[in-house]
C-alpha cells in the first residue's frame, strides 16, 4: 500500500512567477525522460521483478523517491503559474489570455485545462505516454536502461539551470542534478553487480544458447559509412565487453542477398489481406444469389 505525507523532500518555491518558465520546466515533469517516466519505469519493473531481495528493493525505493519528484515539480510549476502574467504583448491581443499566452511562449492549456497548475505533458503539451516505459523482466537490460534515463533526465535539468537565474528554481534543480548523479552511480553499480554474481551477463539475454546464434557475424563492426575513423576505436578491435570474443572490423561490408521478388496477392478474391474481406464476401453473396435466380 502506498502511503503520502504531506510534506516535500526538498524546498520547491520560486522566487517570482514565470509562465514562460513553467512551461520549460514541463519538459523533466512530464517527457520522455521525465520524473513521471522514471517514477513509473522503477515501479513497474519493482513489480514485475522475479528475485526478491535487494535489487527489487533498490526499485522500490528509487521508485518512491522519483514519484516525490513528481510532487515536486507539480509544486513549483503551480507556483511559478500563480498570479503569472498572461503574456508579454501590451493592447488588444492581451485581452484575449490564449492568444497571449501563445505569443508571449507560455502554455494556454495551464490556464484553460489545468487552472494555472501543472499537467501531465511535455513543455510542448504533448501527454505524457506509457509507451517512454521500459520494464523488461531482465534486470541487467532494465537497469542499464535506467542509468540512461537519468543521464538523459540530468542533461535536461542541466540546460534548464541555465535558463533561469530564479534562486528558487535554481535551488530545485540544484538537488534535482545531485539526486540523477546519485542514481546514474546506483544503477551502473546495480548493473556490475548483477554481472559480478552471476545473475545476468552480457550479451542480454544470456541464457540464450550461443550455440544458436550466427557467431560469424557476432563480433564484427560491419561499416556501412563511407567514414574510416570508426576503426580506431576499442570497439572495433581487441577483446569484447562480454570477454567471450575478439572484435573485427569490416572495412566494406559483404555483398547482400537479393531481395524476393514482390508479392502478388489477388485483390479481387482475398484483398490485401489474403483473406476475403467484407466487401469480397458480400460480392460473394451477390454473385451466389444471382447464380440461384
Amino acid at each position: 500500500m502506498f502511503f503520502h505525507r504531506q510534506e516535500l523532500q526538498h524546498a520547491a518555491k520560486p522566487d517570482k512567477p514565470d509562465a514562460v518558465y513553467a512551461r520549460k520546466l514541463q519538459e523533466v515533469l512530464g517527457g520522455q525522460y521525465g520524473e513521471i517516466t522514471v517514477a513509473m519505469q522503477y515501479g513497474f519493473q519493482s513489480w514485475n521483478a522475479h528475485l526478491p531481495g535487494k535489487y527489487r528493493d533498490l526499485l522500490y525505493g528509487i521508485g518512491a523517491e522519483e514519484m516525490g519528484h513528481v510532487e515536486m515539480l507539480a509544486t513549483m510549476i503551480a507556483q511559478l503559474l500563480e498570479k503569472a502574467p498572461l503574456g508579454v504583448t501590451e493592447g488588444a491581443m492581451q485581452d484575449d489570455p490564449a492568444v497571449a499566452a501563445i505569443i508571449g511562449g507560455t502554455d494556454p492549456q495551464h490556464a484553460i485545462v489545468a487552472g494555472a497548475g501543472a499537467r501531465p505533458v511535455d513543455s510542448n503539451g504533448n501527454p505524457w505516454t506509457a509507451d517512454y516505459v521500459t520494464a523488461s523482466g531482465n534486470l541487467l537490460a532494465d537497469f542499464t536502461a535506467n542509468a540512461n534515463a537519468e543521464m538523459q533526465g540530468r542533461l535536461q535539468v542541466a540546460r534548464l539551470y541555465h535558463m533561469t537565474d530564479d534562486a528558487g528554481v535554481r535551488d530545485l534543480l540544484s538537488f534535482l542534478l545531485a539526486r540523477d548523479t546519485m542514481h546514474q552511480n546506483q544503477w551502473i553499480a546495480a548493473a556490475r553487480e548483477l554481472r559480478e554474481e552471476g545473475v545476468e551477463d552480457l550479451p542480454v539475454p544470456s541464457t540464450f544458447p550461443l550455440g544458436k546464434e550466427d557467431r560469424e557475424a557476432s563480433y564484427q563492426y560491419l561499416n556501412f559509412s563511407d567514414g574510416q575513423a570508426a576503426s580506431e576505436g576499442s570497439w572495433a578491435s581487441g577483446r569484447t565487453p562480454d570477454g567471450k570474443g575478439e572484435f573485427e572490423y569490416v572495412a566494406e561490408p559483404p555483398a547482400g542477398v537479393p531481395a524476393p521478388p514482390p508479392t502478388k496477392p489477388d485483390v479481387r478474391l482475398h484483398g490485401t489481406t489474403g483473406m476475403p474481406g467484407p466487401v469480397e464476401k458480400a460480392m460473394g453473396t451477390a454473385q451466389d444469389a444471382l447464380h440461384k435466380e
